[in-house]
């Protein structure tokens, strides 16, 4: 990424949205609302600087829950009732914060967050590092900006008087990057709180200024064994041989390769063990596998992921990968189980009209238009776990890049229009 064209075309395009003039379409409530960001934009960024440099892996539960002090800290400075949710200790995560004030204006809104990344804490990638307008450091962008965010836009509508009787609940997680298992725990307060509220909007980083995420695909695994006839190698694919277990592996790897692609479906092979002997760890994404040149291999495993867009694109994947399985060459057997992870978030006429309303805002606030991004371009989000009971929206977050990657980054520019903007769209939507 060259940070420096980057900067200047996000630059003259900031440059395009602030000539426009958007006075006569926001109201004064909101007018105020965007005098308190530009305010309080120095302090955000700060406040983003201080949360990135503390280390917060999923898999670092002190350092999950430090970075939650200064979250809870600033939310009940706005005036959120804040409560910590620790997980079982087996679980190795860090818990959630969930802040919440109650009303009965307009919609009930669900904010969600996470604070952990995937950068633990023995990583050599952890402080931030700031060039002009563009600061690299772990979670900038995913989504220690988002969680920012979301705080400084709510701040901005407190300092103009606007929580006021407005209903709103907070969550951050502290194991989104590697939720906790079982699932049923780690994320059943988010579910509850859904299931009390009419709109949940997600902070993940952005995929493009004027793009907002109306659908995510769910992730799920898939583990296939094979096997078959151990024998010389010299008689494979005689009667007494058959085929062996690697080339019925192949075959199936082959066939799914061939006969399931269609659009937002995707099953990923991501570990693949084969020979006379076999032996997965227990965490599953590990293990030895031995066998001879002069042998036929007799086990198989693959271990491997599959998104999709809509629960019925699930089931259809599943039963033709079933079919696939059963046609076993000579001499070989097959089975495949499946294993459910995060759901999708089909996109909905719901979606598409919170997505109006933010564009509403967008427009009158001389930022362009925001369009519908491509939901396989994405993957699994918190988000999803909740599509079942609220309209939503997603990807609100800061832009940036690099996320999971050493060189993560958050271009500053795009701070203080996001922030404007979702303060105004929570405004509207509780209006």
């Amino acid at each position: 990424m060259n940070y420096k064209i980057y900067t200047a075309c996000f630059l003259g395009f900031m440059g395009l949205l602030q000539s426009a003039s958007f006075a006569q379409k926001i109201s004064k409530e909101e007018t105020l609302i965007t005098k308190n960001v530009e305010k309080n934009h120095k302090e955000s960024v700060k406040f983003l600087e201080e949360t990135v440099n503390i280390n917060s892996g999923s898999q670092n539960p002190a350092g999950v829950k430090k970075v939650g002090v200064l979250y809870k800290k600033l939310l009940e400075d706005i005036g959120f009732t804040t409560t910590w949710v620790d997980m079982p200790e087996s679980m190795n995560r860090g818990g959630h914060l969930i802040a919440e004030i109650k009303g009965t204006k307009g919609k009930k809104l669900l904010l969600i967050g996470h604070m952990d990344t995937v950068f633990e804490a023995d990583s050599p990638f952890q402080k931030w590092e700031q060039k002009d307008t563009i600061a690299v450091g772990p979670g900038s962008c995913d989504m220690k900006g988002g969680n920012m965010v979301i705080i400084y836009a709510l701040k901005a509508m407190k300092e103009a008087n606007l929580l006021k009787d407005r209903q709103i609940v907070v969550i951050i997680h502290g194991d989104e990057e590697s939720a906790g298992s079982p699932i049923e725990i780690s994320r059943k307060d988010i579910i509850d709180i859904a299931k009390r509220s009419d709109i949940a909007l997600g902070f993940e980083n952005g995929t493009g200024f004027n793009y907002a995420t109306v659908a995510r695909r769910g992730a799920s695994g898939w583990s296939l064994k094979v096997s078959g006839k151990q024998s010389h190698s010299s008689g494979i694919f005689s009667a007494n041989a058959g085929a062996g277990a690697i080339y019925e592996t192949a075959r199936i790897l082959n066939s799914f390769y061939e006969e399931l692609q269609e659009p937002n479906l995707t099953y990923s092979p991501g570990l693949i063990m084969g020979g006379t002997a076999t032996d997965m760890t227990a965490t599953s994404i590990e293990g030895k596998a031995s066998g001879k040149t002069n042998l036929i291999a007799n086990t198989t495993v693959v271990n491997g992921d599959l998104r999709f867009l809509t629960n019925e694109q699930l089931q259809n994947a599943r039963t033709k990968m079933k079919a696939i399985v059963g046609k076993n060459l000579p001499l070989t057997k097959a089975e495949i189980t499946f294993k459910d992870g995060y759901p999708a978030m089909p996109p909905t006429e719901g979606n598409m009209s919170v997505l109006s309303v933010l564009n509403k805002v967008s427009l009158d606030l001389g930022q362009g238009e925001v369009k519908a991004f491509d939901p396989g371009k994405r993957g699994a989000g918190d988000i999803s776990f909740v599509a079942e009971y609220v309209d939503g929206l997603d990807g609100l977050g800061v832009q940036g890049g690099g996320a999971h990657a050493p060189g993560e980054y958050v271009n500053l520019n795009s701070i203080e229009a996001i922030v404007k903007r979702t303060a105004i769209l929570m405004l509207r939507l509780t209006k």
